[in-house]
């Protein structure tokens, strides 16, 4: 999901009101869910937050710059951001939080997010500038550039359809 972010927001600025818009956004769904003021079933969370890899795959794979996804990356990352808090609820709540120490727990948590997702996307854009460096040093093909891209982006909405598929079946006894 995050890499997909990355893709689509581009550009440090973006990049960082995007991630933030993100854990805001699951901060509000994961603090209302450990307060047990929200609960939704397991299953059909985790198949929208697959869903929502496939939705950004497929925005990326479009390439339609003119789309809401493309103009207003914050906008998307939030509105996902609040179902993936429950998702990160159900892990926390399979961790177990000290419930005497449950907002301090919650805003550590939600910090480590932070941090670990801003060196996640600095990582990414510095290997991508990287590449690109290398990539036109070599004066490697554009064309062939273009097409890892396209078989990068099929392989994450492949992985993320195939999650969605999976964790559908959840919802249905015996299968």
């Amino acid at each position: 999901f995050l890499l997909c972010l990355l893709w689509i927001a581009k550009g440090w600025r973006r990049v960082v009101l995007t991630i933030s818009g993100f854990t805001v956004a699951h901060s509000i769904t994961l603090g209302l869910s450990a307060l047990s003021l929200i609960k939704l079933p397991l299953p059909p969370v985790e198949a929208t937050i697959a869903l929502s890899v496939v939705f950004l795959a497929t925005e990326i794979a479009k390439s339609r710059r003119d789309s809401l996804t493309w103009r207003y990356p914050v906008a998307v990352s939030s509105t996902f951001g609040l179902l993936h808090g429950l998702g990160f609820a159900a892990v926390l709540n399979e961790i177990g939080l000290p419930q005497t120490e449950l907002l301090t727990g919650l805003l550590f948590f939600n910090v480590g997010v932070e941090i670990g997702q801003l060196v996640f996307a600095a990582g990414v854009l510095v290997l991508m500038r990287g590449v690109k460096g290398v990539l036109g040093y070599f004066a490697i093909d554009l064309g062939l550039v273009n097409g890892l891209k396209v078989a990068v982006v099929y392989l994450i909405g492949g992985v993320s359809a195939y999650w969605l598929v999976e964790r559908s079946v959840a919802f249905v006894p015996g299968l």
